[in-house]
């Protein structure tokens, strides 16, 4: 809940929704805004049951309860607290708004953009309810309608930095890159990253003219963006850059290949002297990427050859040689951050569901997934990832693959930038890299999408994977 939301919560709690409230129970509520305004939800939680305990339908404690269960992870309560808060009371915007966000985590889209509606038909020109509005629009993949609604909101708060972070992403969505990026920065002064800016005294590099000094590229965000973006390292090399590439440990072996890089580190590691550094992400603001300059050239990222060689040779011994195809269903789950959590469940597919694909005949399929649930023992199977200690094993094992078969995590960013030929599994409401009304991407040529027709609706997409197998093993 950002600032503004706490705002708002804490004006319906004073402005006329006490419901004829106890005065125990109304300084009981009081006491509960204050807790959740410090930043001690336990101690709000227990209180406002307090009051709910005594007053059953009071709709802003049941709102409130509901707002702190989404932002838990625990969708089904909040989705019943808030249906109850506006029982009570559908007279208030904010519960419909809320309602909205549950929907669109549920893959519900048309009924949150309603729910989003009836909020702003209560409360016009709400810049809260239309940034959610326009975060269902863009789930939606209606991103000309989801851009205007973001500016909109900034219209009426043009400082809000979730705003225009989402505006980003909604324009990098829709290929103007240009302004996306730009408007990407605002990320830095967003509660999701602002604890990991990083504040060094040297000045960030923006693409200035600068051969000859050291560029620190420090990789933000997941591996899968790591392994993403870490090719503009070579770009900034190729303008005369002397360049370190700090990135997470797992990627660190693997990384320090990759083409004019002159050290690579893992965080939290010693940094040696540079002269100016670049978030990764902000690499191609720096170097002005459009969607027509997106530098798509493959393979930059590389085995080591002694390690591929290893697995040729164990992978020879398996018996005859038919496509060998690897296998991801699963991303970091992420349980810790709400949001993240959420988006994990609509990419991940559990592994019983690709049975489909194990009915081809002729695939030998390897498990690429390091964690997450675990496959059916029936599935013919082969699982090494119990030997890998970080992405340059995985990388030596893909080396010897025929074709990546995974849903959007960081496994599939590495078979990519490898030039392995990449079946992507993508959620309804993809990621913005992805773009839209596309199967191919301008990030990967060697990558095909396979996009969810509906949310949540993985049917087709595996009965597709598994027709197009076929061919692949037929012409094989």
């Amino acid at each position: 809940m950002n600032r503004q939301q706490r705002r708002a919560e804490k004006k319906q709690a004073g402005g006329g929704t006490s419901q004829d409230l106890s005065l125990a129970a109304q300084r009981l509520f009081e006491t509960a805004i204050q807790q959740q305004m410090a930043g001690r939800p336990d101690e709000a939680e227990r209180l406002l049951r307090q009051v709910l305990a005594r007053h059953p339908r009071h709709a802003a404690s049941l709102h409130i309860l509901g707002v702190m269960a989404q932002h838990s992870g625990h969708d089904d309560m909040a989705f019943e607290l808030i249906r109850k808060a506006i029982a009570s009371d559908p007279g208030n915007a904010s519960s419909h708004s809320n309602l909205g966000n549950l929907l669109v985590q549920k893959g519900r889209l048309d009924e949150a953009v309603a729910a989003h509606r009836r909020s702003l038909a209560l409360e016009p020109n709400a810049p809260v309810a239309l940034n959610n509005l326009a975060n269902a629009l863009k789930a939606q993949q209606r991103l000309a309608e989801a851009i205007e609604t973001y500016r909109a909101a900034i219209d009426l708060q043009p400082n809000e930095p979730q705003v225009h972070y989402n505006l980003a992403i909604a324009l990098l969505a829709s290929g103007d890159m240009e302004a996306g990026w730009e408007e990407h920065e605002a990320r830095w002064r967003t509660r999701q990253f602002i604890g990991d800016r990083r504040d060094f005294h040297q000045p960030q590099w923006l693409g200035e003219a600068a051969e000859g000094r050291t560029l620190l590229i420090h990789a933000e965000q997941g591996l899968g963006d790591t392994l993403h973006f870490c090719r503009y390292a070579c770009l900034a090399a190729a303008h005369g850059l002397r360049v370190i590439l700090e990135v997470q440990r797992p990627l660190v072996r693997l990384l320090r290949g990759l083409s004019g890089v002159d050290q690579t580190l893992a965080k939290g590691e010693v940094l040696p002297e540079f002269d100016l550094h670049c978030p990764m992400l902000s690499m191609p603001l720096a170097l002005g990427t459009t969607i027509a300059t997106i530098p798509g050239e493959v393979p930059y990222l590389h085995a080591d050859e002694a390690r591929a060689a290893d697995w040729r040779a164990r992978l020879a011994e398996l018996g005859p040689r038919g496509p060998r195809v690897g296998l991801v269903w699963a991303g970091n789950p992420r349980k810790n951050l709400a949001g993240a959590a959420a988006i994990d469940r609509r990419r991940s597919i559990a592994p019983d569901r690709l049975a489909p694909l194990f009915e081809v005949s002729g695939p030998r399929f390897f498990s690429l997934q390091k964690d997450g649930p675990a496959a059916p023992e029936h599935f013919a199977l082969t699982d090494f990832m119990g030997e890998m200690e970080d992405f340059a094993d995985t990388a030596a094992l893909i080396a010897n693959l025929d074709l990546v078969v995974s849903v959007d995590t960081s496994v599939a960013h590495l078979a990519a930038a490898m030039g392995k030929p990449v079946w992507l599994l993508d959620r309804f409401d993809p990621c913005w890299r992805w773009l839209t009304g596309r199967r191919d991407s301008p990030w990967y040529p060697t990558l095909r999408l396979y996009r969810q027709p509906q949310p949540g609706d993985w049917e087709p997409v595996l009965a597709e994977v598994a027709r197009d197998l076929r061919a692949f093993t037929s012409h094989h």
